[in-house]
């Protein structure tokens, strides 16, 4: 009980949720910058910062040596995997025996040990050859660079390899395709820590596109239309701006002038899904932006991003997040005090996003 005119105690400042980097010999440098970008910029409404990001190695602090013609310092060893509740591999090209023979290496083993049970742990690139030689991918779905796929089954046949998705989520194990697919996956897991609207503005300080979805091809034999071919990009503009209302495939195809069966192609050459998967795809991050940061109804928010029913969303989020609309505005609204103090944030408990379903005739 507190008497009258008594001060109420100081509320303690939320932990920021830790992720930490292992470095390994042979390191990318983009890709271990990938996490401190990504990872370093959402705040809470205090200005308090959501994720604490570091830097280890498998050894003592000391230097580590990159693909390029520098090495960079780290400042923490391997027991600062005992901390984290993130640790994100990035790819190295000096893996051997781990590229080899699916073995790690005994520095790297004993590295691992370190990583407490229900952490969460995530691969860019070829990092995903460690958390499979340590056994975290067993029985479980993957993805790494196409050109690695491969050689990635041939070594752990126990793991289901998928070359062609930019990333898999499977709850506490992710992994992600080359590179700039790195950037998509820690997107990803702000998004669903925080949801969309703390990931946008990450991506929109970054410059980057907010929201590619895990299940884009990630090699396409020609990324770029020739000069003298049509594109698909006026279609995608005028659906975009038009989701609520009924939009047939051939209604896309019109806006190119193309017939339906050249618009598809053309266009899963281009986004690397099909227009159903894509539209379904905005529509999808319509409903969660609006589930976010409105007070409109359940109904109004099916009807606005496109979904016609509250059935049908509900239908297509439970497909997409593993949950209801009710449950992910419970999950990820925020509410404020008035003077903007944050009250409530949240994790919604989304499942893998590796592969967009197939969503029928009616766009």
């Amino acid at each position: 009980m507190r008497l009258r005119g008594q001060e109420p105690p100081p509320t303690a400042a939320p932990v920021p949720h830790r992720v930490a980097v292992l470095a390994l010999d042979g390191l990318l440098p983009f890709e271990l910058g990938i996490p401190h970008r990504i990872f370093g910029r959402p705040k809470d409404a205090a200005g308090r910062r959501l994720y604490e990001v570091v830097t280890c190695s498998v050894r003592p602090p000391g230097p580590v040596e990159t693909d390029a013609d520098f090495a960079i310092m780290v400042e923490h060893g391997p027991e600062t995997l005992a901390t984290a509740d993130t640790v994100i591999v990035p790819a190295s090209y000096e893996l051997g025996p781990v590229f080899e023979d699916g073995v790690l290496t005994e520095d790297l083993a004993a590295a691992l040990a370190h990583v407490r049970p229900g952490t969460r742990l995530a691969s860019i690139c070829t990092g995903v050859y460690v958390l499979a030689a340590a056994g975290f991918l067993d029985g479980r779905p993957a993805t790494t660079h196409w050109a690695d796929a491969d050689r990635l089954q041939r070594l752990f046949p126990q793991i289901e390899v998928d070359p062609e998705v930019l990333f898999i989520d499977d709850g506490d194990v992710l992994t992600s395709a080359g590179v700039a697919a790195g950037i998509d996956l820690c997107l990803h897991m702000v998004r669903r820590d925080h949801g969309t609207a703390v990931a946008n503005d990450v991506a929109r300080r970054t410059v980057v596109p907010p929201h590619r979805d895990g299940g884009q091809a990630q090699y396409i034999e020609r990324p770029v239309p020739d000069p003298q071919q049509a594109t698909t990009t006026a279609a995608r503009a005028w659906a975009l701006g038009r989701l609520h209302e009924p939009i047939q495939l051939r209604d896309m195809a019109e806006q190119e002038a193309m017939s339906v069966r050249t618009f598809t192609r053309r266009f899963r050459e281009e986004v690397g899904i099909s227009p159903g998967q894509w539209l379904t795809q905005q529509r999808v991050e319509r409903a969660r932006h609006l589930l976010e940061s409105s007070d409109l109804s359940v109904d109004q928010i099916a009807r606005d991003a496109g979904f016609g029913t509250a059935q049908s969303m509900r239908q297509h989020l439970q497909t997409a997040l593993g949950v209801t609309p009710t449950a992910y505005r419970r999950t990820f609204r925020t509410f404020r005090t008035g003077d903007g103090a944050e009250l409530e944030t949240g994790e919604a408990p989304i499942g893998r996003t590796g592969r967009p379903g197939d969503v029928g005739t009616l766009l």
